[in-house]
């Protein structure tokens, strides 16, 4: 019997993964696509979407020192019986300078040792190639920048092509920006920074230069000399050339299902899988094809799958929790400033509507990173936002997935227990009472307990706005529900829908669709009464909804009325 492929979770070595008889994705139908394109290309993905991956495939395929293994490691592969011309012809320099900033020394010197290493593998990996060229003297030299020199222009005289691949391009720089801030980013990728020299030496040495990383700000410091063009990051050609469509996902799962390694129904699983992983597009030309499903994740969940015989328990892999580090970092940049207080609204926005309009910037330098539409344009490059619709110029962004959603929660509950803190376990207990016994009130007196403290602190955080923001994030605690922002029901649009989550909690009997009310602190009795009034029949208009009672079908639905006053809830009812 033939044995199963291994899942390649958290593997990101093409040649480890072909010669452990690990499952691969292909993606070889895209390299000649790239072929096609200018030869310096440039593609921005967010984290976990197999770039690692594809970058060591495409060292493998035009490392002209691994011909002999074309057969072992494409054979069986779409590129194997429909092979380039360009196909292991090249000498391939890697880099990964995601390592560049390990090690006791300076900055230079980190980033000197990681590419001296680097450049000594290369040439010790061709040496057949340069012999009686001075190679063997230049091996005990320590600069890196020696032996670029030396391969420049050696390689130039011998007529040998070079391919750079280089992964992560962006990551040692964008790691000194988050932590050691705008002045020493500047005189890194400025002038005569060492970090920029290379780039510059980069663009005449090779023949081929392919990069990948998330997020375009170094391209724009560093881009002297090169021609913007390259970058291909929202081309529809390549929009699902990282990521998993959802025809490959159906084949994996189908491979495991045969090897009678899977035992639930493939449908039921991609279908609970969609709302968490999906949703990803990367080109307005690629808004209505298929959506792309995040790769680590994709994989985590078929791992417990085919572990426990069961979805995860957390839908969300602890290691993408950490994430949201990045959406801490760009909110914190410059805080107490009014660009800050727009940051910090840009998301309360996104977190309440669950999408916005931005002018996507391709390139920008990191001194106007603060600047709100670049600001926009980071979270969609960190796979916060993901292209939805457009308007006009503009694109629509939305959150992807649940699994995004949750980032966004959890950075704006952090945010707000700075000032007035709700004792989580506590309100988790009051979740559960809520989900299973229809207990509703003490949740939400508590929430808006802490509400009028946290605004009483912060006076800015007084707006409707503000206010669904903060509830939203608290209640996104119920892992019992998915929460849908405002759902069309009935010709309008309800606030909150909390939607039981059968498929994981099919005991929950609850569900809850909720009017928020909010009115000035200036309002009056009157005027609250008419609002609240509106409200009402909101709630009854959206209860008829032939979709909403469909799917909270087998529990008991709430219409629950929030008005706010100001920072006071003034009616907390059920319609």
């Amino acid at each position: 019997m033939v044995q199963a492929k291994k899942i390649p979770y958290g593997i990101s070595d093409f040649n480890r993964m072909r010669d452990g008889n690990f499952y691969f994705v292909d993606k070889t139908m895209y390299l000649p696509l790239i072929e096609e394109m200018p030869s310096y290309l440039f593609l921005i993905r967010p984290r976990r979407f197999g770039k690692s991956v594809f970058l060591s495939m495409m060292r493998t395929y035009y490392d002209i020192s691994q011909q002999d293994s074309f057969d072992k490691y494409f054979g069986d592969l779409w590129i194997g019986s429909n092979p380039t011309d360009q196909r292991n012809g090249y000498q391939v320099l890697y880099f990964d300078f995601s390592k560049a900033n390990l090690g006791n020394g300076s900055l230079k010197e980190n980033f000197n040792d990681y590419c001296n290493i680097q450049l000594t593998d290369f040439m010790r990996r061709y040496a057949s190639y340069y012999q009686n060229e001075g190679m063997e003297e230049l091996l005990h030299r320590s600069q890196a920048a020696d032996k670029l020199h030396w391969l420049e222009a050696t390689a130039k005289r011998l007529g040998y092509p070079l391919f750079l691949i280089v992964d992560e391009y962006d990551n040692f720089t964008n790691t000194i920006l988050s932590e050691h801030g705008h002045e020493m980013f500047h005189d890194l990728t400025h002038a005569s920074g060492f970090y920029r020299e290379y780039f510059k030496q980069f663009k005449g040495m090779f023949d081929r230069i392919f990069m990948m990383g998330v997020s375009p700000i170094t391209l724009d410091d560093l881009s002297s000399g090169y021609n913007i063009d390259w970058n291909i990051s929202t081309d529809e050609a390549f929009n699902a050339m990282m990521g998993f469509s959802e025809t490959e996902v159906r084949e994996m799962f189908h491979y495991y299902r045969q090897h009678g390694m899977l035992t639930e129904n493939i449908e039921a699983m991609i279908a609970e899988m969609k709302p968490w992983y999906n949703n990803y597009c990367f080109a307005r030309k690629s808004l209505n094809d298929d959506r792309v499903f995040n790769c680590d994740m994709t994989l985590y969940y078929l791992n417990y799958q085919i572990q426990k015989h069961s979805a995860p328990e957390e839908m969300v892999d602890k290691n993408i929790r950490t994430d949201y580090s990045k959406l801490k970092m760009l909110a914190r940049i410059d805080r107490d400033t009014a660009q800050s207080n727009n940051r910090m609204t840009t998301i309360e926005e996104i977190a309440v509507r669950g999408e916005i309009l931005i002018d996507l910037r391709t390139s920008f330098p990191a001194e106007r990173i603060t600047d709100i539409d670049n600001f926009r344009s980071l979270l969609y490059y960190y796979g916060l936002l993901t292209m939805c619709g457009t308007r006009g110029d503009m694109t629509k962004m939305c959150i992807p997935n649940n699994c995004v959603r949750e980032q966004y929660f959890g950075f704006l509950r952090e945010y707000y227990q700075k000032y007035s803190s709700i004792d989580l376990h506590y309100l988790n207990v009051m979740l559960a009472n809520l989900a299973y016994d229809g207990q509703w009130k003490p949740c939400f007196e508590l929430i808006a307990q802490t509400y009028h403290e946290n605004s009483a602190v912060r006076d800015t955080i007084e707006g409707e706005r503000n206010l669904q923001g903060f509830l939203k994030a608290y209640l996104s605690l119920a892992s019992y529900y998915l929460m849908k922002p405002e759902l069309e029901m009935n010709y309008g649009y309800c606030d909150f829908f909390l939607l039981p989550d059968k498929q994981r909690y099919p005991d929950v009997s609850h569900s809850y669709i909720l009017e928020l009310k909010y009115a000035a602190r200036t309002a009056t009795d009157k005027e609250l009464e008419i609002q609240a009034k509106e409200g009402r029949q909101q709630l009854l208009q959206y209860s008829a909804d032939k979709v909403a009672r469909r799917l909270a079908e087998g529990t008991h639905i709430h219409l629950l009325l929030l008005q706010f006053r100001g920072w006071e809830m003034i009616r907390c009812e059920e319609v």
